[in-house]
């Protein structure tokens, strides 16, 4: 799964358009519920090497909120990185170069969803 892809499922799944809050990073797309404003996706493009990835270029990633049980027996599989720029402990970076099918980035997408649908307070 592509970017393109991701920020269409976002759309047609959830109702949400992306936000581009900081002018420094104009690719940083983050993805809110309205409800409680809560982020429950931001797509990146960041440089490979930021994920230990040891080649050059840019690579497209999704940083998505999980369960930290979850998180630790997630990460380290293909494509699945610690967070970048977020909490470890509780996010996880999921590459968007088709090393992880469509079907997972979906499921962990649906998964942060969920884990950020409750009302502030």
């Amino acid at each position: 799964m592509n970017r393109r892809d991701l920020e269409k499922h976002i759309a047609d799944t959830y109702g949400v358009k992306p936000e581009y809050p900081w002018s420094k990073y104009p690719t940083f797309a983050v993805f809110r519920h309205e409800s409680n404003q809560k982020w429950f996706a931001v797509i990146m493009t960041i440089d490979r090497r930021k994920l230990g990835i040891e080649e050059d270029g840019q690579i497209d990633v999704v940083n998505v909120k999980c369960e930290p049980n979850f998180v630790a027996s997630t990460c380290g599989q293909q494509g699945i990185y610690p967070a970048y720029h977020m909490n470890k402990e509780h996010w996880l970076t999921v590459a968007l170069d088709g090393g992880v099918s469509a079907t997972n980035v979906q499921f962990l997408l649906a998964l942060s969803y969920d884990l950020t649908d409750k009302k502030k307070g």
